[in-house]
């Protein structure tokens, strides 16, 4: 197969298997008739390009796209699965970190994002310290987490590397 044409291929493949798994209604296979099935062919589609095809820059949409499909066919399907937004953020640092294991770039805004996501996640009950730094709004009051995402955002962009 041309490496050109590997994301156009699998995601023809993906699909295709997505439409005869609901043309044909296979029991066991039920719960992947959903639209998330389709984020995770696009996002295997891309990995497959990114590995395969040596196009590094599809790495970093696949995570994303891969990541976000699988996360919303857990929360379709199993009860148990974490229904927060830092989960967004787990798997947008979960790209960075592949894409730095390839171009050697995005290390610091990988774990970074990884820090805030789990911060964030294992936060929903804080201890009665970490009420009094109000980082975390609980309510409508005044948060700094704001102001400190913009300002590494900021300082992120200034500086050199």
């Amino acid at each position: 197969m041309k490496k050109q044409y590997l994301f156009t291929s699998s995601f023809m493949i993906g699909v295709g298997l997505y439409f005869f798994i609901t043309q044909y209604n296979i029991t066991f296979l039920h719960s992947y008739q959903t639209w998330p099935t389709l984020l995770i062919i696009i996002g295997v589609a891309f990995l497959i390009q990114g590995f395969f095809g040596k196009v590094h820059e599809s790495l970093f949409p696949g995570i994303i796209i891969l990541g976000f499909g699988i996360h919303f066919h857990g929360l379709l399907h199993y009860s148990f699965w974490i229904d927060h937004w830092g989960v967004y953020l787990l798997v947008i640092s979960i790209a960075f970190f592949i894409q730095y294991q390839k171009t050697k770039n995005g290390l610091i805004i990988g774990v970074i994002l990884l820090v805030i996501s789990l911060f964030a996640i294992l936060s929903s009950k804080k201890p009665g310290w970490l009420e009094t730094l109000h980082l975390i709004p609980s309510n409508s009051d005044g948060s700094f987490l704001p102001f400190i995402l913009v300002g590494v955002g900021i300082y992120l962009i200034v500086t050199k590397r």
